[in-house]
């Protein structure tokens, strides 16, 4: 059965879409309760293994590392065959490669098993984003994002907390065991969601005839190259977002061990004292997208404005939390960070929506992906564990707002770029499939 859109801009029913809405929202929930459980289960691992920070950190980053090699191939099976299936399978095989980590007698074994999650999870973020843009309608595109975005702090701080208590009182094993069974769960019934129907790769060609009438013709390689690489704005969000996404990565990994060694708070409530600060960050995505949604009807390029405020201020707020003060004042600092630092996400991940052929939404987060996790979240636990080993976990944590720097200023660049080149991005209706 085949259905148009309707009318108000939904794929599907309100109630149906809001119910895939949902499941994708579980879905990338589980995906970083999986991928960060881990974070919390450093200390444990360094006493039966005698692991160094460096090596602790390759345990995130190993992660992303089998994200920025599989994305590529896996967002191409998401735009060009079936987001339900591919995202169904991805999230099996990320989930048992999650339960075998508590399998692991080396770390070697641990590495091999967090590479595989990186697998599974190579294909969520570009299939997710392809999904929900279809979804909803344009104009709520940055809210919904924001909203589907809140589920990452919310299953980082489920990982972190959880993992903590369940290693003290059970051991690291069976924290990676019992994380592994919802996403499972979740997969299954994903693969029986209704779909869209894979979108043709077509442009508007030269007119024709006395009345020159335009008629749809296939794009070449050529054009598939210049959909990217010929509109700025979207370069420099890619490069923006790996700014941000270093050093939200960099906390995610580093902030139970900075209050254990800094503090001295007790292994077991540092993973819990870190999850807080990143359970903010749920008001943060969905908040910035709303923002950015209703300031875009006054100011067209305000889902990059809003990344670049954002961004320098959550950089200013940093410098204050570890470099000016300590105590309850630090802690309160780095609870408004959990909001300031996510609130980029949903304007930024529209922005990679917006500006590209619909048939090739995947494909677009997809080089995100590459983006923000080869320069930013493989490398971010990654430098951060090596400052550490050089000097102390403070110094690192004291260099971490360079990159939000950095960030705002590619954000702000590509502000200049963003109305020219949603011009050039072709009008494409969707078809459901069920």
């Amino acid at each position: 059965m085949k259905d148009k859109v309707t009318p108000e801009g939904y794929l599907f029913t309100r109630k149906y879409t809001n119910y895939v809405f949902m499941l994708l929202f579980l879905l990338y929930m589980f995906d970083y309760v999986d991928r960060m459980v881990i974070t919390s289960l450093f200390p444990f691992l360094r006493a039966d293994w005698n692991l160094t920070d460096t090596q602790c950190g390759m345990l995130v980053s190993a992660v992303y590392w089998s994200i920025v090699l599989f994305t590529f191939p896996v967002s191409i099976l998401v735009d060009r065959w079936s987001r339900r299936k591919t995202i169904g399978f991805m999230a099996l095989l990320w989930s048992i490669a999650t339960g075998l980590g508590a399998l692991s007698g080396t770390f070697r074994h641990l590495f091999y098993s967090r590479s595989a999650i990186g697998v599974g999870e190579a294909g969520y973020a570009p299939g997710g984003s392809a999904m929900i843009s279809a979804l909803y309608p344009d104009r709520k595109r940055a809210w919904m994002m924001g909203l589907w975005n809140a589920s990452i702090p919310l299953g980082s701080a489920i990982g972190v907390a959880i993992g903590g208590i369940i290693a003290t009182h059970w051991g690291w094993r069976h924290a990676l065991g019992i994380v592994a069974i919802p996403g499972m769960i979740i997969a299954i019934l994903f693969f029986f969601v209704k779909d869209y129907k894979t979108i043709d790769l077509l442009k508007e060609g030269p007119g024709i005839g006395k009345l020159k009438e335009h008629k749809k013709i296939r794009m070449s390689i050529a054009d598939l190259f210049k959909e990217f690489m010929q509109k700025p704005s979207l370069i420099f969000t890619y490069f923006g977002m790996a700014g941000v996404v270093f050093t939200t990565t960099s906390l995610l990994t580093w902030l139970p061990t900075y209050f254990v060694r800094v503090q001295g708070v007790r292994q077991e409530f540092a993973g819990t004292k870190a999850g807080v600060v990143m359970l903010f960050a749920i008001v943060g995505a969905p908040l910035g997208g709303y923002i950015a949604d209703r300031w875009r009807k006054k100011r067209i390029n305000a889902r990059l404005m809003l990344p670049t405020i954002t961004s320098l201020l959550s950089a200013v707020i940093m410098f204050l939390a570890f470099s000016v003060f300590n105590g309850q004042i630090q802690y309160l600092l780095l609870l408004s960070v959990g909001i300031s630092i996510t609130a980029f996400i949903s304007a930024a991940a529209a922005v990679t929506q917006d500006l590209v052929h619909a048939g090739l939404r995947a494909i677009s987060y997809a080089i995100a992906v590459v983006v923000q996790n080869l320069l930013g979240a493989s490398l971010g636990p990654i430098v951060m564990g090596a400052i550490s080993d050089a000097t102390n976990i403070q110094t690192a944590f004291s260099l971490l707002p360079i990159a939000l720097l950095i960030a705002s200023a590619l954000f702000f660049a590509g502000s200049f770029y963003y109305e020219k080149d949603l011009t050039k991005v072709e009008k494409v209706n969707l078809e459901v499939v069920d």
